[in-house]
């Protein structure tokens, strides 16, 4: 992991003097990093004195953010053409408007800071993107740390809630990983309990998420000599488990650990015409580039997109693109 330059620490110091009111945002469906680096930005401009608004579409479907959803809103304050001038956006975790989903109100056009890690996000004016980072809340900590000082409590919760997320409670990080593993030892220096936060990100589950995580894995169908596992979620699926505590991720552990098995792809239909697609590798193999096809984004080994289509015309689509990097 890159440390943030002194640079740009003092171009965000300057973003944050230019503004008198902050709306602070992430993607819609956020997870667990997309939130706690929102709350823990939130926290900086409390140290400084500053107004703000956290803002997410949602919905929140993870156990540990029903707590903190009432914290979001997804209408913006209303403000004044000149308050608007005076108003800065921080985006966090994503980098393109389009993946805030529906805010019931304009955020175009007010001046914009955007801190994110992901692979397929391109460097812009007014940003700190670093791919090398494992989790937004990684940047967010230096930010903390070298613009207000020690980390209290409550907000190295936030950022080690935000960590284990994108790490998978840290099995995702390589030999490169020794400054990861430095601010995570600050944060329990702080006084984070990593027990308690394990048991509220994996505990939990409504009974029903079993049984649907029984379907999916009964649906799994292997392609290209076992190397890809595709499943599925349908639209009765979801009427009949329900919304509530959907556990994808041990999906991906399950299938990932399945001998010869390099990529699994998970679809979900959300509409009649739309699906959500994640994807995930075990290691060598980019799915970030193979999402990027179909509009979405994300890391080496873990991305997702919201993709126009039905299941049965979207598989066939995703294998033809697996097929130019796992034949």
């Amino acid at each position: 992991m890159t440390i943030i330059s002194d640079e740009k620490i003092s171009e965000f110091k300057n973003f944050i003097s230019k503004h008198e009111f902050f709306f602070i945002i992430g993607h819609k469906e956020p997870d667990g990093d997309c939130i706690f680096s929102c709350l823990a930005i939130s926290k900086i401009l409390e140290q400084l004195k500053l107004p703000y608004q956290l803002l997410n579409a949602g919905p929140f479907k993870r156990n540990e953010l029903k707590e903190i959803a009432n914290l979001f809103s997804n209408t913006p304050e209303f403000l004044s053409e000149p308050e608007r001038k005076k108003t800065g956006l921080i985006i966090l975790d994503c980098s393109e408007i389009i993946r805030l989903g529906d805010i019931e109100g304009d955020l175009k056009g007010i001046d914009t800071y955007i801190i994110d890690h992901h692979l397929t996000a391109e460097p812009k004016e007014n940003s700190i993107i670093d791919p090398t980072s494992p989790a937004t809340t990684c940047l967010v900590q230096q930010l903390y740390e070298k613009i207000i000082g020690p980390l209290t409590k409550e907000v190295a919760e936030y950022i080690f809630y935000g960590m284990a997320t994108d790490t998978g409670y840290f099995r995702f990080l390589n030999e490169n990983s020794s400054e990861v593993f430095l601010q995570t030892a600050r944060l329990v220096q702080a006084g984070v309990n990593p027990r308690n936060i394990y048991d509220k990100i994996s505990g939990g589950k409504p009974y029903l998420t079993r049984k649907l995580l029984g379907i999916m894995l009964n649906r799994a169908e292997r392609f290209y000599n076992n190397k890809l596992i595709i499943t599925y979620e349908t639209l009765e699926d979801t009427k009949k488990y329900g919304q509530e505590g959907r556990d994808s991720d041990s999906l991906y552990s399950l299938l990932l650990a399945i001998d010869e098995t390099e990529v699994v792809v998970f679809l979900r239909q959300d509409t009649e015409y739309s699906c959500t697609a994640g994807f995930r590798s075990r290691n060598k193999i980019d799915v970030s580039n193979v999402a990027s096809k179909f509009g979405g984004g994300g890391h080496k080994n873990a991305a997702g997109a919201s993709i126009e289509g039905k299941i049965e015309t979207l598989i066939p689509a995703i294998c033809k693109e697996f097929a130019k990097v796992l034949n």
